[in-house]
């Protein structure tokens, strides 16, 4: 979109004052400080989703909220709500404004709760201004984002909108083995509504949702832009658990063309569906395929034996469906043909699929028209990562996100986000809650 087709001005505010530059980069640092402390890692900081850890950061940020002169309260899927004095009627049209506050195992301390700290900024500066809208602007911090654990994602803003299912309540956590369904209940989940596929929040009753996220990849570093809107989410398929299945052997016993080897097999998979990805990419189609996760059986693996077995992981993700069909046709076709040649034999789980999303296009033009009014570049990207914001526009919610740059990609401690970079991101998302929430 280029900025001429922007048609949402800047909102009609008086200039911004110094919160967001002074006593707000001070409260976002202290913030940040206080909930890596809350959050330790042997690297990094681990907040599971639905763990006494992400609870303790939410009670955290709801006594800063409060100290700030902000009202707080719990909906009922456990995600904390703040609000300016005198909106407490939970069932109010609104807009929100936030993201999430769970991480990866030892990840980084600004993946989900950047977008939480700068929606809190935007919120408490719009109260010190006395800034009037026509229906109130909310921040959520949403719990549950992350698939580290029970290998879902979205859990949080899956539950607002009725979309978990018994299979999804009853997967565990990889980890220690919790139940979702117990975890959410745990954590104050209405989990009677959840498991009835009721939305928790009617879709018509959010005037639009915004969420701020560090980008998770190198395109913002590489422009030199602080901070750039998002067109669109790239949908995925994930599989959690393949299986390879061959024959174990002496490893010198056993001739080349004898063997029913599970991790050459794997491998040669995995060369096969790369060679797939370029062609694709060739092409002109989008698509990032991942395994990131591969083991042998540790019980019985050995230098000295033929591997039986491996157990790996699956994702692909584009932001065009057809793309999404054709690598998953192309991985259980290029099974067929490992499994023929190699001896062993694949067994897959039950793929977990997630549809593509495209931002509101009105949302997206008053984030840019913030943007130019911050005199910053008004500049667009596509998201290859998943996000809450995706949830919220298939619902039916008009949603927008902004990326804010950051070195060293995501999901690992080295996150480099730079503190004026995201006050940008807050300045941007204050003036675009403004303009959105006219009426």
């Amino acid at each position: 979109m280029s900025r001429a087709m922007s048609d949402i001005g800047p909102a009609t505010t008086a200039p911004d004052s110094d919160f967001i530059g002074g006593e707000g980069r001070a409260l976002a640092e202290a913030i940040f400080t206080r909930a890596r402390e809350l959050s330790p890692d042997a690297e990094g900081v681990t907040r599971p989703a639905w763990s006494p850890v992400e609870s303790l950061v939410l009670d955290y940020l709801d006594e800063v909220a409060r100290a700030q002169g902000l009202v707080t309260w719990r909906d009922a899927g456990a995600s904390l709500i703040m609000a300016r004095p005198g909106d407490s009627a939970a069932d109010t049209r609104c807009g929100l404004i936030g993201s999430h506050v769970d991480s990866v195992p030892q990840g980084g301390n600004y993946d989900g709760l950047a977008g939480v700290v700068t929606a809190m900024l935007a919120l408490i500066a719009m109260e010190r201004e006395g800034v009037d809208t026509a229906f109130p602007v909310r921040v959520i911090a949403l719990r549950g984002e992350e698939s580290a654990c029970f290998g879902l994602p979205y859990m949080g803003s899956k539950a607002l909108f009725g979309l978990l299912d018994e299979k999804a309540l009853d997967a565990r956590d990889n980890r220690d083995g919790r139940i979702l369904r117990d975890a959410m209940a745990a954590c104050g989940v209405d989990m009677e509504r959840v498991a009835a596929g009721e939305p928790l929040i009617a879709a018509d009753q959010l005037a639009f949702f915004l969420e701020l996220h560090i980008e998770q990849g190198p395109l913002l570093i590489d422009r030199n832009w602080p901070i750039a809107a998002v067109t669109g989410i790239r949908g995925n398929i994930r599989h959690r658990n393949v299986r390879c299945i061959g024959e174990a052997g002496h490893s010198g016993a056993v001739p080349r063309y004898l063997r029913k080897d599970a991790v050459v097999a794997t491998a040669d998979l995995l060369m096969r569906l790369d060679e797939h990805w370029q062609t694709i990419q060739l092409h002109g189609g989008d698509l990032v395929m991942t395994t990131g996760v591969l083991h042998t059986n540790a019980a019985n693996d050995a230098m000295t034996r033929i591997p039986a077995e491996t157990s790996f992981s699956f994702e692909a993700r584009s932001q065009q469906a057809t793309t999404l069909r054709a690598i998953e046709a192309l991985v259980h076709s290029e099974c067929e043909i490992v499994a023929r040649e190699r001896g062993v034999r694949f067994v897959f789980d039950e793929p977990v699929h997630t549809s593509e999303a495209f931002l509101d296009k009105d949302v997206l033009a008053a984030l840019l028209a913030a943007c130019e009014a911050q005199e910053l570049p008004a500049e667009t990207v596509p998201s290859g990562a998943g996000h809450d914001a995706a949830v919220f526009s298939q619902a039916g919610v008009p949603s927008g996100m902004l990326f804010v740059r950051n070195q060293n990609g995501s999901h690992n401690p080295h996150e480099a986000m730079e503190i004026d970079d995201m006050l940008c991101g807050a300045r941007v998302f204050k003036r675009a809650a403004e303009a959105l929430a006219r009426g």
